[in-house]
């Protein structure tokens, strides 16, 4: 499945201005405006340090401790910029990226094997961990989105692969491929001594001391709910077991539903404001809303 992105849409509104790389005709265009993106974000964290050569290459380019929530803050940016940023700019985010890639390298401990964190391999492995947990945590926690639309924001996001340094073709395009995928890398999958780290920091992540409170009440809530939302055999590596599929299909509801009564704009307002910078390029009708999703 191949999509277009025309800057139309579906109701037939056309804007002016650039669309970017999506559009305000794409399902990503809507759906990345929900609040639910930021416990989605944690969740890919949490797979993707599953995989232990890509974290790995994570964990000796950085000091992930010290820097977690700036990594956090600049995967947001990214993620921010290619959906609602022009094509100039969505390309440059995505030319840095590969820029960076190329000159880090990491060890593994074993085989004292050397390696690139470029590899297709690993870039398609933290592509689809994002890709998965994006819509996964946005339909479980309640956003009406029908099979053929899930497969619609798949494919789209062959798009963002492709500014990463993958081959579009290579990418999953829709749910079925996906979960082709995730079997087959499934037996490469363990909870080592990195991906524990990552757990650690995402249970108890330093803070100033007068936001400790916070990080107990509201930190833990989205960890625990990110965390809560992973695979059962990401539950199993990680040894911590969850409550019923349905008591955290209950838990993702109520989150969301209280995310959502943030109001949109209040939200958006928060720097760098991605969202608000799109509409003034492409005019109201282009504001971003799950309802938009045509069929």
């Amino acid at each position: 499945m191949d999509v277009e992105h025309t800057g139309v849409e579906h109701t037939g509104v056309e804007h002016t201005g650039d669309p970017g790389l999506f559009g305000p005709s794409s399902v990503t265009w809507q759906l990345h405006s929900d609040p639910m993106m930021w416990i989605a974000g944690v969740r890919a964290l949490y797979l993707q340090a599953l995989h232990p050569r890509a974290v790995r290459g994570v964990m000796q380019n950085s000091d992930f401790r010290k820097d977690a929530w700036g990594r956090l803050m600049r995967t947001a940016h990214f993620v921010g910029t290619t959906t609602y940023g022009t094509k100039e700019a969505a390309e440059k985010a995505g030319a840095r990226v590969r820029r960076i890639h190329t000159m880090l390298t990491a060890t593994d401990p074993g085989t004292g094997e050397r390696y690139g964190v470029d590899e297709p391999a690993l870039l398609l492995w933290v592509h689809c961990a994002e890709i998965d947990s994006y819509l996964h945590v946005l339909r479980r926690s309640g956003l009406p989105l029908t099979d053929a639309q899930a497969d619609r924001y798949i494919d789209e996001h062959r798009v963002s692969a492709r500014l990463v340094g993958l081959a579009p073709a290579g990418v999953p395009s829709d749910q079925r491929e996906l979960a082709a995928y995730f079997e087959k890398v499934r037996p490469e999958l363990t909870a080592g001594p990195e991906a524990r780290d990552v757990d650690d920091f995402l249970c108890r992540p330093p803070v100033h001391p007068l936001l400790v409170p916070a990080r107990a009440l509201l930190w833990r809530w989205v960890a625990q709910t990110a965390y809560a939302s992973l695979p059962p055999h990401a539950h199993e590596l990680y040894g911590r077991s969850v409550r019923s599929p349905r008591a955290v299909t209950r838990r993702l509801r109520l989150t969301g539903t209280v995310l959502r009564c943030v109001p949109a704009r209040l939200r958006w307002q928060l720097p760098p404001k991605h969202i608000i910078r799109a509409m003034s390029r492409l005019g109201p009708g282009s504001r971003p809303a799950p309802y938009k999703v045509g069929p």
